[in-house]
């Protein structure tokens, strides 16, 4: 309960016995001004609540962006080690297949020569 909705209730039980009072004495005035005593408590007191749900809303607010900052940061961490160990594997496949072509020369001479007559047959025009 903030600071609002406190003088807001006790102003609005200020206003009932305000008009009890007025009732009774046979006080018109002091009625009135218990009525809109508790109609000026009630609305302080609307005021305060409504004030505290948006400060909880706020506060769930910072709460969300500091788990969606959280798993943003934990995402970028996933990437880079996956791409660490994407670089990794490429680099290994590359040196596997220099090493591959660097013992077999002649069959890597060869499966070049296919592939480049093969592309050069597939691009050919056809008249």
């Amino acid at each position: 309960m903030n600071g609002d909705q406190f003088r807001g209730a006790s102003r609005h039980v200020k206003g009932r016995a305000q008009t009890a009072l007025g009732g009774i004495t046979g006080d018109p005035a002091r009625q009135i001004r218990g009525a809109v005593n508790q109609v000026a408590g009630g609305a302080q007191y609307a005021y305060g609540r409504a004030r505290e749900r948006a400060e909880d809303l706020a506060e769930d607010g910072r709460h969300l962006a500091d788990a969606a900052r959280e798993r943003a940061d934990d995402l970028i961490a996933d990437g880079r080690d996956f791409a660490r160990h994407a670089r990794k594997r490429g680099t290994t496949y590359g040196r596997q297949a220099v090493r591959y072509a660097d013992d077999n020369r002649t069959s890597a001479l060869l499966g070049l020569a296919a592939i480049a007559f093969a592309v050069g047959w597939l691009s050919r025009s056809r008249r």
